[in-house]
Protein backbone atom coordinates (compact mmCIF):
# COMPACT_ATOMS: atom_id res chain seq x y z
CA UNK A 1 0.00 0.00 0.00
CA UNK A 2 1.57 3.35 -0.95
CA UNK A 3 2.11 6.14 1.87
CA UNK A 4 -0.47 8.37 -0.59
CA UNK A 5 -3.24 6.12 -0.40
CA UNK A 6 -2.31 5.59 3.16
CA UNK A 7 -2.40 9.20 3.74
CA UNK A 8 -5.45 9.59 1.85
CA UNK A 9 -8.00 7.07 3.61
CA UNK A 10 -7.05 8.86 7.38
CA UNK A 11 -7.67 11.89 5.74
CA UNK A 12 -11.19 10.52 4.94
CA UNK A 13 -11.71 8.40 7.78
CA UNK A 14 -10.59 11.77 9.75
CA UNK A 15 -13.39 14.13 8.37
CA UNK A 16 -16.02 11.25 8.71
CA UNK A 17 -15.07 11.26 12.03
CA UNK A 18 -15.60 14.82 12.68
CA UNK A 19 -18.46 15.46 10.58
CA UNK A 20 -21.08 14.97 13.60
CA UNK A 21 -19.23 17.71 15.93
CA UNK A 22 -18.72 19.94 12.75
CA UNK A 23 -22.79 19.22 12.42
CA UNK A 24 -23.25 19.77 15.98
CA UNK A 25 -21.40 23.59 15.87
CA UNK A 26 -23.18 24.38 12.91
CA UNK A 27 -26.85 23.66 14.48
CA UNK A 28 -25.88 25.30 17.80
CA UNK A 29 -25.24 28.75 15.64
CA UNK A 30 -28.36 28.24 13.32
CA UNK A 31 -31.44 30.15 13.82
CA UNK A 32 -34.37 27.80 15.12
CA UNK A 33 -36.10 28.35 11.07
CA UNK A 34 -32.99 26.72 9.86
CA UNK A 35 -32.77 23.67 12.12
CA UNK A 36 -34.61 21.12 10.68
CA UNK A 37 -34.20 22.55 6.84
CA UNK A 38 -34.14 19.92 3.70
CA UNK A 39 -31.73 19.92 2.05
CA UNK A 40 -29.87 20.61 5.73
CA UNK A 41 -27.85 24.01 5.51
CA UNK A 42 -24.23 23.59 7.03
CA UNK A 43 -23.06 27.35 7.13
CA UNK A 44 -25.99 29.31 8.83
CA UNK A 45 -26.91 32.76 7.40
CA UNK A 46 -27.22 34.12 10.76
CA UNK A 47 -24.84 33.73 13.48
CA UNK A 48 -26.55 32.88 16.58
CA UNK A 49 -23.80 33.20 19.22
CA UNK A 50 -26.53 34.34 21.27
CA UNK A 51 -28.13 30.46 21.21
CA UNK A 52 -24.99 29.55 24.18
CA UNK A 53 -26.32 32.18 26.78
CA UNK A 54 -29.37 31.00 26.26
CA UNK A 55 -28.90 27.35 26.61
CA UNK A 56 -26.75 28.40 29.49
CA UNK A 57 -29.51 30.16 31.21
CA UNK A 58 -32.55 27.46 30.08
CA UNK A 59 -31.32 25.46 32.87
CA UNK A 60 -29.30 25.78 36.36
CA UNK A 61 -26.29 24.64 34.24
CA UNK A 62 -23.76 25.79 37.20
CA UNK A 63 -25.43 23.22 39.43
CA UNK A 64 -25.37 20.81 36.90
CA UNK A 65 -21.38 21.54 36.07
CA UNK A 66 -20.66 21.31 40.10
CA UNK A 67 -22.45 18.21 40.25
CA UNK A 68 -20.70 16.94 37.35
CA UNK A 69 -17.13 18.31 38.85
CA UNK A 70 -17.38 16.59 41.98
CA UNK A 71 -18.87 13.51 40.40
CA UNK A 72 -15.85 13.66 38.34
CA UNK A 73 -12.83 14.44 40.75
CA UNK A 74 -14.33 12.08 43.18
CA UNK A 75 -15.07 9.38 41.23
CA UNK A 76 -11.78 9.65 39.43
CA UNK A 77 -9.55 9.32 43.09
CA UNK A 78 -11.14 6.59 44.15
CA UNK A 79 -11.04 4.44 40.71
CA UNK A 80 -7.21 5.50 40.67
CA UNK A 81 -6.49 4.58 44.40
CA UNK A 82 -8.29 0.84 44.40
CA UNK A 83 -6.70 0.32 40.47
CA UNK A 84 -3.09 1.21 42.09
CA UNK A 85 -3.27 -1.36 45.02
CA UNK A 86 -4.79 -4.04 43.52
CA UNK A 87 -2.70 -3.98 39.90
CA UNK A 88 -0.15 -3.79 42.05
CA UNK A 89 -0.99 -6.82 43.81
CA UNK A 90 -2.02 -8.98 40.70
CA UNK A 91 1.39 -7.81 39.56
CA UNK A 92 4.03 -8.04 41.79
CA UNK A 93 2.70 -9.82 45.07
CA UNK A 94 2.63 -13.48 45.15
CA UNK A 95 -0.06 -15.23 46.77
CA UNK A 96 -2.61 -18.03 46.72
CA UNK A 97 -4.75 -18.17 44.07
CA UNK A 98 -3.98 -14.86 43.27
CA UNK A 99 -4.11 -15.49 38.92
CA UNK A 100 -7.43 -17.41 39.36
CA UNK A 101 -9.42 -14.40 41.24
CA UNK A 102 -7.81 -12.13 38.42
CA UNK A 103 -9.41 -14.35 36.04
CA UNK A 104 -12.66 -14.14 37.83
CA UNK A 105 -12.58 -10.36 37.65
CA UNK A 106 -11.04 -10.21 34.19
CA UNK A 107 -14.43 -12.99 33.32
CA UNK A 108 -16.85 -9.90 34.65
CA UNK A 109 -16.18 -7.75 32.56
CA UNK A 110 -18.14 -9.70 29.75
CA UNK A 111 -21.18 -8.80 31.71
CA UNK A 112 -23.31 -6.28 30.22
CA UNK A 113 -23.18 -3.18 32.25
CA UNK A 114 -27.30 -2.95 31.90
CA UNK A 115 -27.92 -6.52 33.68
CA UNK A 116 -25.86 -4.76 36.70
CA UNK A 117 -28.60 -1.62 36.46
CA UNK A 118 -31.68 -2.63 38.82
CA UNK A 119 -29.58 -4.44 41.10
CA UNK A 120 -27.17 -1.84 41.66
CA UNK A 121 -30.34 0.32 41.91
CA UNK A 122 -31.93 -1.89 44.61
CA UNK A 123 -28.74 -2.06 46.71
CA UNK A 124 -28.29 1.52 46.58
CA UNK A 125 -31.50 2.28 47.85
CA UNK A 126 -31.51 -0.24 50.56
CA UNK A 127 -28.61 1.86 51.29
CA UNK A 128 -30.46 5.10 51.47
CA UNK A 129 -28.20 6.76 48.77
CA UNK A 130 -30.52 7.32 46.04
CA UNK A 131 -30.52 11.29 44.57
CA UNK A 132 -27.32 11.44 46.74
CA UNK A 133 -23.70 11.70 45.78
CA UNK A 134 -22.98 8.79 47.15
CA UNK A 135 -25.13 6.75 44.28
CA UNK A 136 -23.67 8.73 41.81
CA UNK A 137 -19.51 8.07 43.15
CA UNK A 138 -19.14 4.95 45.25
CA UNK A 139 -20.23 2.23 42.64
CA UNK A 140 -17.80 3.74 39.79
CA UNK A 141 -14.66 3.83 42.08
CA UNK A 142 -13.48 0.89 40.95
CA UNK A 143 -12.49 -0.51 37.00
CA UNK A 144 -11.35 -4.12 36.15
CA UNK A 145 -10.39 -2.38 32.73
CA UNK A 146 -8.18 -0.07 34.91
CA UNK A 147 -6.86 -2.66 36.78
CA UNK A 148 -5.91 -4.66 33.54
CA UNK A 149 -4.51 -2.05 31.84
CA UNK A 150 -2.11 -0.78 34.81
CA UNK A 151 -1.67 -4.70 35.86
CA UNK A 152 0.36 -5.04 32.45
CA UNK A 153 2.27 -2.12 32.60
CA UNK A 154 3.34 -3.40 36.10
CA UNK A 155 4.31 -6.21 34.79
CA UNK A 156 6.61 -4.40 32.03
CA UNK A 157 8.84 -3.27 34.80
CA UNK A 158 11.68 -5.32 36.13
CA UNK A 159 11.12 -7.66 39.27
CA UNK A 160 14.99 -7.03 39.90
CA UNK A 161 13.83 -3.11 40.58
CA UNK A 162 11.89 -4.85 43.30
CA UNK A 163 14.28 -7.21 44.31
CA UNK A 164 17.12 -4.15 45.08
CA UNK A 165 14.63 -1.99 46.43
CA UNK A 166 13.77 -4.27 49.29
CA UNK A 167 17.57 -5.57 50.05
CA UNK A 168 18.31 -1.29 50.50
CA UNK A 169 15.06 -1.71 53.05
CA UNK A 170 12.18 -0.27 51.09
CA UNK A 171 8.79 -1.38 51.67
CA UNK A 172 6.18 -3.17 49.79
CA UNK A 173 4.33 0.14 50.53
CA UNK A 174 7.17 2.83 50.06
CA UNK A 175 8.53 0.55 46.42
CA UNK A 176 4.92 1.32 45.10
CA UNK A 177 4.37 4.94 45.76
CA UNK A 178 8.19 5.70 45.10
CA UNK A 179 9.31 3.54 42.11
CA UNK A 180 6.44 1.71 40.64
CA UNK A 181 4.11 4.64 40.37
CA UNK A 182 6.56 7.25 38.68
CA UNK A 183 7.46 4.78 36.23
CA UNK A 184 4.00 3.96 35.41
CA UNK A 185 3.19 7.68 34.86
CA UNK A 186 1.82 7.29 31.25
CA UNK A 187 -0.43 4.62 32.33
CA UNK A 188 -1.64 5.95 35.06
CA UNK A 189 -2.16 9.52 32.78
CA UNK A 190 -4.18 6.99 30.52
CA UNK A 191 -6.50 5.70 33.32
CA UNK A 192 -6.92 9.41 34.65
CA UNK A 193 -8.08 10.45 31.10
CA UNK A 194 -10.46 7.95 30.29
CA UNK A 195 -11.88 8.08 33.53
CA UNK A 196 -12.75 11.45 33.18
CA UNK A 197 -14.12 11.41 30.28
CA UNK A 198 -16.66 8.26 31.29
CA UNK A 199 -17.87 10.32 33.88
CA UNK A 200 -17.76 13.54 32.62
CA UNK A 201 -20.60 11.96 30.19
CA UNK A 202 -22.19 9.43 31.80
CA UNK A 203 -26.29 10.01 31.37
CA UNK A 204 -28.05 6.82 32.11
CA UNK A 205 -27.21 5.55 35.86
CA UNK A 206 -27.13 9.43 36.87
CA UNK A 207 -30.34 9.46 35.13
CA UNK A 208 -31.59 6.45 36.97
CA UNK A 209 -29.91 7.14 40.68
CA UNK A 210 -31.22 11.08 40.16
CA UNK A 211 -34.95 12.42 41.06
CA UNK A 212 -33.91 15.91 41.50
CA UNK A 213 -32.96 18.95 39.36
CA UNK A 214 -30.20 19.72 42.31
CA UNK A 215 -28.50 16.50 41.81
CA UNK A 216 -28.67 16.38 37.89
CA UNK A 217 -25.23 16.07 36.17
CA UNK A 218 -24.37 17.53 32.66
CA UNK A 219 -25.33 15.08 30.12
CA UNK A 220 -28.86 14.67 32.31
CA UNK A 221 -29.29 18.26 32.15
CA UNK A 222 -29.64 18.25 28.41
CA UNK A 223 -33.04 16.68 28.68
CA UNK A 224 -34.07 20.29 29.48
CA UNK A 225 -34.34 21.40 25.86
CA UNK A 226 -36.73 18.54 25.18
CA UNK A 227 -40.43 19.17 26.56
CA UNK A 228 -43.98 18.26 25.00
CA UNK A 229 -44.12 20.96 22.07
CA UNK A 230 -40.46 19.59 20.90
CA UNK A 231 -36.66 19.84 20.91
CA UNK A 232 -34.89 23.23 20.76
CA UNK A 233 -32.24 21.51 18.80
CA UNK A 234 -30.49 25.05 18.24
CA UNK A 235 -30.01 25.15 22.14
CA UNK A 236 -29.50 21.27 22.45
CA UNK A 237 -26.22 21.53 20.63
CA UNK A 238 -24.88 24.86 21.97
CA UNK A 239 -25.33 23.18 25.86
CA UNK A 240 -23.62 19.71 23.80
CA UNK A 241 -20.56 21.82 22.97
CA UNK A 242 -20.18 23.19 25.95
CA UNK A 243 -20.23 20.48 27.89
CA UNK A 244 -18.00 18.59 25.15
CA UNK A 245 -15.07 21.28 24.42
CA UNK A 246 -13.36 20.65 28.25
CA UNK A 247 -12.70 17.19 27.61
CA UNK A 248 -11.49 17.62 23.80
CA UNK A 249 -9.19 20.24 25.15
CA UNK A 250 -8.05 17.81 27.87
CA UNK A 251 -7.39 15.14 25.31
CA UNK A 252 -5.67 16.85 23.24
CA UNK A 253 -3.38 18.05 26.29
CA UNK A 254 -3.16 14.40 27.41
CA UNK A 255 -3.13 12.46 24.34
CA UNK A 256 0.55 11.27 23.97
CA UNK A 257 0.46 9.77 27.30
CA UNK A 258 -2.12 7.31 26.04
CA UNK A 259 -0.25 6.05 23.60
CA UNK A 260 2.64 5.96 25.75
CA UNK A 261 0.36 3.90 28.41
CA UNK A 262 -1.57 1.35 25.85
CA UNK A 263 1.64 1.07 24.03
CA UNK A 264 3.41 -0.19 26.86
CA UNK A 265 0.62 -2.17 28.68
CA UNK A 266 1.06 -4.38 25.32
CA UNK A 267 4.24 -5.64 26.09
CA UNK A 268 3.79 -7.78 28.66
CA UNK A 269 0.46 -9.86 28.93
Amino acid sequence: MSKGFMYLMLILGSILMLLPFIWMVSTSLKPSDEVMTMPPVWIPSEFRWDNYMTAFQKAPFARYLFNSIVVTVLSTIGELLTTILAAYAFSKLAFWGRDIVFSVLMATMMIPGEVLLIPNFVTLSNLGWIDRFEALIVPWTASIFSIFLLRQFFMSIPDELGYAARIDGCSNWNFLWRIMVPLAKPAIVTIVLLKIIGSWNAFLWPLVVTNSEEMRTLPVGLTAFTTEAGTNYELLMAASAMIILPMIILFIILQKYIIQGVARAGIKG
